[in-house]
């Protein structure tokens, strides 16, 4: 504690000696090296603030992909989705259409949806009869009686769509009750 407070109090002999007027050589040396510490300053100031400057230019660049992201994602889709358009579009067209030309032309336009959904990784969940229900991917809107495992998949009710690997909508299945 005393050690502090020796410290804390400053020495007389010092105090004039630090007060004491400087030679002129020494005001210079002095003068010089505050003009050279202020050149590194303004140096290192306009260096932080080319940086600051840059790293708000790389913030706004992301906000505005972002929001182009967004706004342009379903592009890719809507691409592979105007042929379909026009095919049924094409389809409606027809004068006399025939039962065989209509079931050709909806198997064809269905062909080009499949492609645009797997282009567009967007994939079907059916799952066959006895498969393991999975909560994830299927939705049991009714239980039934029936000869296998509890808790399989009896019917598929309506298929379930994945893209990539989020649930757009989960396959609506009855399972089988347990016994």
């Amino acid at each position: 504690m005393q050690d502090q407070e020796n410290q804390a109090v400053p020495n007389p002999e010092n105090a004039a000696e630090t007060a004491a007027p400087s030679t002129p050589d020494q005001q210079s040396s002095l003068e010089e090296q505050l003009a050279s510490t202020e050149a590194r300053l303004a140096e290192t100031h306009d260096a932080f603030m080319r940086a600051k400057a840059d790293c708000e230019n790389m913030r706004r660049r992301a906000q505005e992909d972002v929001a182009k992201a967004h706004k342009f994602a379903v592009e890719s889709f809507a691409e592979a989705m105007v042929p379909v358009k026009d095919s049924l579009e094409m389809a409606l067209k027809v004068e006399a259409p025939t039962l065989e030309s209509l079931k050709e032309g909806v198997e064809m336009t269905l062909k080009q949806l499949n492609a645009a959904f797997e282009k567009n990784r967007l994939l079907e969940i059916l799952p066959a009869q006895g498969e393991k229900l999975d909560p994830n991917k299927h939705q049991a809107v009714a239980v039934v009686p029936a000869d296998q495992e509890a808790n399989t998949v009896v019917a598929v009710l309506q298929k379930g769509y994945m893209i990539a690997d989020r649930l757009l909508r989960p396959a609506i299945v009855t399972a089988a009750q347990a016994k």
